[in-house]
């Protein structure tokens, strides 16, 4: 079966890697391989020394979208729960993926940034409010959400369930599960 990206993008704490993880969990359960590439776990090890500068960020998103891509062509369901707050950066990684014509779908988990402060998984947003952090995404740092994503999920209406469903549906509607 073929193999392909699912970027899902949108501000911290928006419930990307959360939807990925059980989206993942789904589909080894029916025999699919599926990895999910982890923007905490890429910082650490494939982007280790990088900062947060936009050249920073566009470099992580490249590293990111060449592993993805690499994983894809190779029939693996590559699931990236990453911030990629520029849209530039995230249609060079589409582009990429045209070229080497590899499936990519870009999923914007539209959690309004109140939200994400209520939920703040890492404690960045009480951090950037007590003015220990700058260039929080999406605060006192831009964030582009995609004008035309392939599936927009609002994640603080639905339980996480029903997000990696209508995720998942998508897949199937386009063949690739």
């Amino acid at each position: 079966m073929a193999g392909a990206t699912v970027w899902l993008t949108g501000l911290p704490s928006a419930g990307k890697t959360t939807i990925a993880h059980a989206l993942a969990e789904r589909l080894r359960a029916e025999g699919r391989e599926a990895e999910v590439l982890d923007g905490d776990e890429i910082r650490t090890f494939l982007s280790a020394g990088l900062g947060f500068t936009r050249a920073d960020r566009d470099t992580n998103v490249q590293r990111i979208g060449f592993v993805a891509e690499l994983l894809a062509s190779h029939g693996v369901l590559a699931l990236v729960p990453v911030i990629a707050p520029y849209a530039d950066s995230r249609e060079a990684v589409r582009e990429r993926h045209r070229a080497e014509g590899t499936p990519y779908l870009e999923v914007h988990v539209a959690t309004p940034v109140e939200v994400c402060a209520e939920r703040d998984v890492k404690g960045l947003y009480a951090k950037q409010a007590a003015g220990e952090l700058t260039g929080l995404t999406g605060v006192d740092d831009p964030y582009e959400a995609p004008a035309a994503p392939d599936l927009r999920i609002e994640s603080h209406t639905q339980p996480v369930a029903d997000s990696a469903a209508a995720l998942y549906a998508l897949l199937t509607e386009r063949g690739l599960v």
